[in-house]
């Protein structure tokens, strides 16, 4: 590399420094407290990120925080796919592979035309509910990252995080309760609470927390709805083509880098070549690049901004929830 190449790369990430680095520090704040105080990790980088918002406004940190909230989320949610591997999916059989791929596509379904008819943008009901139907506030990360950029993105996706996050969070107290009452045996427990919870923690805890089996099970239906990121990332892409095809913007490309990432990594993790040392690294990369993006977006946000989206987001997210667990417990107890 010349030196002239050297100097080029130092100026345009010598700005982005101080951006990244204070939102290494809210992370990791977020990370403490989250393990002190048994919470999700997302709900307390936003709430971190937020206390300082005015650092993204103007200053020396601002072009490292919008760096940050775009490319280091982009880099965490190629790393998901070190989660999965093909022959985990296919250690349960067909029958919950269909029970995922159609709560998945029904429940997102439903969300987008729950959305519309509430008022709402149709990518509004994508993004609620593919958070809501895949992996929870990952998911509505990497969803954020395919849509085009509008006004009130960023704002959206900060309400879908915290609503998403705190529905998990109750999810992981609540359906143990009620899958026990349905009278479900250990197997199908957990593939209720893998196939409705929305956060990948609340889902090990809540299974681990009832037993082995269970806990097991669930793992393994969760990442099947993880794995359902990629094609439904494919979908918001192509939606989002169409969207500003018609408004005559820019269309973004058709398979975003990180999408294409996410396939690779899945695929290369399925060979069973990866030592274990090397996944637990990548997942635990994959965290903290999402726990980052996040602490940087919550500094992009005015409190006054989610102060004034009242009620009938929420009431759309928790119908959301209530929808997809019905669901899943209508197949399960027909025998899908």
């Amino acid at each position: 590399m010349t030196t002239l190449s050297l100097t080029v790369l130092r100026a345009r990430v010598h700005p982005l420094v101080p951006g990244f680095l204070i939102s290494v520090v809210v992370a990791a704040a977020a990370t403490f407290l989250a393990g002190h105080y048994h919470a999700p990790v997302m709900l307390f980088a936003l709430l971190l990120g937020m206390a300082v918002n005015f650092l993204a406004v103007e200053g020396t940190c601002k072009p490292g925080i919008e760096f940050t909230s775009r490319e280091v989320l982009r880099v965490g949610v190629a790393l998901l796919g070190m989660r999965i591997t093909f022959s985990q999916i296919a250690a349960l059989g067909w029958h919950p592979v269909v029970m995922v791929v159609a709560s998945v596509v029904i429940t997102i379904v439903v969300a987008m035309i729950a959305a519309r008819a509430m008022g709402f943008q149709t990518l509004f009901g994508l993004l609620t509910g593919g958070a809501t139907a895949i992996c929870g506030a990952s998911a509505a990360m990497a969803l954020a990252a395919a849509l085009p950029a509008h006004p009130g993105k960023e704002r959206a996706t900060l309400f879908t995080v915290i609503g998403v996050s705190a529905l998990s969070t109750l999810a992981m107290i609540v359906y143990p309760v009620v899958v026990r009452l349905l009278g479900f045996d250990a197997t199908h427990a957990g593939m209720f609470l893998g196939g409705t919870i929305h956060d990948v923690a609340q889902v090990v805890g809540a299974g681990y927390g009832m037993s082995p089996e269970t806990g097991d099970a669930a793992t393994v239906v969760k990442l099947m709805r993880v794995a359902m990121l990629l094609p439904v990332i494919v979908c918001a892409v192509m939606l989002s083509r169409g969207h500003a095809g018609a408004k005559g913007g820019k269309r973004p490309p058709i398979l975003p880098w990180f999408a294409v990432g996410f396939v690779l990594l899945a695929a290369l993790n399925s060979t069973g070549w990866i030592p274990k040392s090397v996944q637990t690294f990548a997942n635990d990369l994959s965290s903290w690049c999402l726990v980052i993006a996040i602490s940087a977006l919550g500094m992009k946000t005015q409190l006054k901004e989610l102060a004034s989206v009242g009620i009938k987001p929420i009431v759309l997210m928790v119908g959301e929830t209530v929808f997809l667990a019905a669901l899943v417990a209508a197949m399960l107890h027909w025998g899908m």
